[in-house]
């Protein structure tokens, strides 16, 4: 599933398409795209792994799901869920969700819960997840409601930088160590896009799908925790059960 350094590479690739309008509008969605034909994009925007056309009234909002895809100025051999073309180019989706959003996209979304978002507020997180003193950790940083962006390559890796096993209970985090994995959900997705961006982030994992603890060099462990359960890398040593 992309996760949402992924889906801002997408929003800067597409940022020339804001205030240019939509001559046509295709693809094998179930929605509507016709209301998007002859108006003007207002704004490309992204919350989490939400990527956002602005019109003037509503938004366009794409999922990418588990498998999603973009081209831009080119397209891939299967039909697209939506193809939007410009004066000055193409945007194609692929195997994603689509929805309109009617409305003001600031009253849609808190944009504070967007670990990528300049407005990002760690102190609203911690109460959040204060607020829920049993969850699971490994849960927790996939609650988008909490985490928006964060994704199950961001939680193994931030939950091994921190040195937190995924199975803990938020209450049986101390606060400091808490307050880590808060602030690398954010540094974590900075590092993610630096990466990305250079075609090298599998090159920085050090649990996700690994076999062997670069900090011990003892066997990693993957286990499917939770009630999401996502798969969960992680190292027994580095990180000792609650």
């Amino acid at each position: 599933m992309p996760e949402g350094p992924s889906i801002v590479i997408l929003r800067d690739a597409a940022a020339h398409f804001r205030n240019k309008t939509v001559r046509h509008a295709s693809g094998n969605s179930s929605l509507d795209l016709s209301p998007m034909e002859g108006r003007r994009i207002v704004s490309v925007r992204s919350w989490g792994k939400h990527f956002l056309l602005e019109f003037r009234g509503f938004s366009l909002r794409a999922h990418l799901l588990m498998f999603g895809t973009w081209r831009i100025d080119e397209r891939k051999p299967n039909p697209a869920r939506a193809s939007l073309v410009f004066d000055n180019g193409e945007l194609n989706l692929y195997t994603c969700s689509l929805k309109y959003i009617e409305g003001d996209l600031d009253d849609a979304y808190d944009w504070r819960t967007d670990v990528m978002s300049p407005q990002w507020d760690p102190r609203l997180a911690r109460r959040r997840l204060k607020a829920q003193p049993d969850t699971l950790i490994c849960d927790a940083l996939l609650d988008q409601s909490i985490f928006a962006g964060v994704g199950n390559i961001i939680k193994n890796e931030v939950l091994f930088r921190t040195r937190v096993h995924p199975a803990t209970p938020i209450h049986a985090i101390a606060p400091r160590r808490l307050g880590q994995v808060i602030a690398q959900a954010r540094d974590y997705s900075f590092d993610f896009l630096a990466w990305k961006k250079t075609f090298e982030l599998k090159k920085h994992w050090q649990v996700h799908t690994r076999r062997i603890c670069p900090q011990c060099g003892g066997p990693i462990s993957k286990q499917y925790l939770g009630t999401t359960q996502r798969r969960a890398f992680f190292c027994p040593v580095c990180q000792p059960a609650p």
